[in-house]
């Protein structure tokens, strides 16, 4: 059974009134009846690798300040696990600016990096508070061969309304609804685009079915290996259809200052070449998350080598 619960602090400089204050317990656990076991602060991720290496981040360094953790990874997409925060069942989780923006408000037109944040601030639901992102992102995109390119003359979007074939973009299922869907890249570029349903978040299935030709596109995320490692073309959005996604945490009302403080080194120190290269060691490797993040935050000064904490 998940137990959690909400909180968020500064956005990029915007800060926000909280609907409970974190305890004072060193633990950090808060006083929520809702937390985890024992007062534990709930580490969440969604069913992507990436994530889940991020979340083993959060949670290492919370560790390593002092709180006990327990972690809930692989919960799935927003749709699943979002009402879980809400419901004060998860502390603090990986998120995305502009993809959780476009979730709580469809209607959403804020496209600067700053502008999502302020935007994002003022959306969230009670109780829950966005820390300061990350440089690094993990955009959505629309991704081909480079040899579908060459033969098409694909640099943007928008030049795909130019091409003659039918075209299939392979993505989880979700896609067909999102604001950057087959449905945005026809009102926004002109595009007809089907969606091919492969529902591992960007993962090998996913790469399989654009190198076999099973589909003209993908949604391969951006800080993905695969798209150097293959040389893949990742179409250009100058309409800014995706909106910004930087990764940042989203935590709740048992994430004191302290736990904060600790969460926000992460993203300090979170850029796109350093989260390009964790994604590396996990796919290239196939290291646990636990191995990855233990690595990486030792390398940054950020938990000492025998204090990563191993618990969960």
């Amino acid at each position: 059974m998940r137990k959690h619960t909400p909180v968020w602090a500064g956005l990029a400089g915007l800060t926000l009134a909280l609907t409970s204050c974190g305890s004072d317990d060193p633990m950090g656990g808060g006083g929520d009846d809702d937390a985890g076991q024992d007062g534990a602060l709930v580490v969440g991720s969604q069913q992507y690798y990436s994530n889940t290496v991020v979340a083993e981040l959060y949670a290492q360094v919370l560790e390593e300040a002092g709180y006990e953790v327990e972690r809930d990874y692989d919960i799935g997409q927003r749709e699943a696990y979002m009402p879980d925060l809400e419901a004060g069942e998860i502390d603090v989780f990986p998120e995305y600016t502009g993809n959780l923006l476009q979730y709580l408000d469809e209607d959403a037109e804020d496209t600067g990096e700053q502008e999502v944040l302020e935007a994002l601030g003022e959306t969230l639901p009670e109780g829950l508070t966005a820390l300061t992102p990350a440089e690094a992102a993990d955009q959505d995109s629309y991704t081909v061969t480079p040899e579908f390119a060459e033969e098409h003359g694909l640099e943007s979007i928008g030049d795909l309304a130019e091409v003659e074939e039918d075209l299939t973009i392979v993505a989880n299922a979700e896609f067909e609804e999102r604001p950057y869907g087959p449905g945005g890249a026809s009102e926004v570029y002109g595009a007809t685009v089907n969606l091919m349903n492969v529902e591992d978040s960007g993962g090998q299935l996913t790469l399989n079915s654009l190198l076999d030709g099973d589909a003209q596109l993908a949604n391969i995320y951006t800080a993905d290996p695969a798209i150097e490692e293959h040389d893949l073309v990742v179409l250009e959005d100058p309409e800014e259809m995706i909106l910004p996604q930087n990764m940042f945490p989203l935590v709740s009302s048992a994430v004191d200052e302290e736990a904060q403080a600790a969460l926000e080194e992460v993203s300090a120190a979170l850029t796109q070449e350093e989260l390009i290269a964790l994604n590396t060691s996990s796919v290239d490797e196939q290291a646990s998350a636990e191995d990855v993040a233990e690595t990486w935050l030792v390398q940054h000064e950020l938990i000492e080598p025998d204090g990563s904490g191993q618990e969960g």
